[in-house]
């Protein structure tokens, strides 16, 4: 059955590429983003022709493909293999000055997150390292973009950083093995777990950790979702956070304890994994919470949280 609804002919066609691109074998190397033009307020998805690079608008290349990420990797193999037929030809090409860059994904089905899962970190709060993962969740509204303020709400006093890796998951799974789960990622991005620690800790009815991480603008991600082949190693990369030009956070991703495929074989044991769904697999030591005094956001800062490979977000706080 055909992934995109076009005349009979164009389908073929459509196979027989597809069908051409995945027997040599070609790369899926590519940054995908969604994006908007300046002038207009309708999303639409792009490929970067490198970080910070000029974008080849997909939807102008083929109008079929869906607008935004999770749709679009709903359609499986053959969009992808239609994206990388795009990035290779480099036609529908916009000057980067000519677009605003949206989150990579803004309505997945799910925002899963991992506690405790560096060493370093773990040593930092002076705790054993956890046995199995400690997840919890953010919900989706919280997310905005790569380079999107930062809202204090007036419910918190003690809004913190966190810097994370995230990987998105490309297609639909269940109870999927270690071995296995990596078929499942279709790449990896920033993410920026603002975290309101006063709501996490100290609220008379209990540690509300699903609020007090899911205020409005508390998951900045981006810059683009990075296939997986784009990168040399996810669990070897250096992760850093940085708040007004002084480095908080700096570590490396090999030092997370559950990597990403022991977190696919753990978490869908219990949840149906779909396309689109994000995981935030945990951050280094150096929030503020932990140093001397205690340091927390305030209006006018600015966030700039790095990973070797992917890319550099900047958030500022208002």
């Amino acid at each position: 059955m055909s992934l995109f609804v076009r005349p009979a002919s164009r389908v073929c066609s459509s196979l027989k590429n597809s069908h051409h691109y995945l027997k040599r074998g070609v790369s899926s190397t590519m940054r995908l983003i969604q994006f908007k033009h300046k002038s207009s307020e309708e999303i639409r998805l792009g490929v970067e022709q490198k970080e910070g690079g000029n974008v080849i608008d997909l939807n102008a290349f083929e109008p079929s493909l869906p607008c935004t990420m999770r749709q679009f990797l709903e359609k499986g193999e053959a969009a992808l293999v239609t994206a990388k037929r795009a990035q290779e030809l480099g036609k529908n090409v916009l000057e980067r000055s000519e677009v605003n860059l949206l989150p990579p994904v803004t309505n997945p089905d799910k925002i899963i997150c991992v506690g405790m899962n560096y060493a370093d970190h773990c040593a930092e709060l002076n705790v054993p390292t956890p046995k199995e993962p400690v997840i919890f969740n953010k919900f989706p509204s919280s997310i905005v973009g790569p380079y999107d303020s930062i809202i204090l709400p007036k419910e918190s006093k003690e809004v913190d950083w966190e810097v994370e890796m995230a990987f998105i998951i490309g297609k639909k799974g269940k109870h999927i093995k270690t071995a296995e789960a990596m078929e499942y990622v279709v790449g990896f991005t920033v993410a920026l777990d603002v975290s309101a620690r006063d709501w996490l800790t100290k609220t008379s009815n209990g540690n509300q950790w699903l609020l007090g991480k899911s205020f409005d603008t508390f998951c900045p991600l981006g810059p683009a979702l990075v296939t997986k082949d784009s990168l040399s190693d996810p669990h070897n990369l250096g992760i850093q956070c940085k708040v007004n030009g002084e480095t908080v956070q700096k570590s490396k991703t090999s030092l997370m304890i559950f990597k990403t495929e022991a977190l696919i074989a753990w978490v869908s044991q219990f949840i149906t994994l779909y396309p689109g769904d994000i995981f935030l697999t945990g951050t280094p030591p150096g929030v503020g919470l932990f140093k001397t005094p205690p340091t927390f956001l305030k209006p006018g800062d600015t966030i700039e949280c790095d990973i070797d490979e992917i890319g550099i977000i900047r958030n500022k706080v208002i």
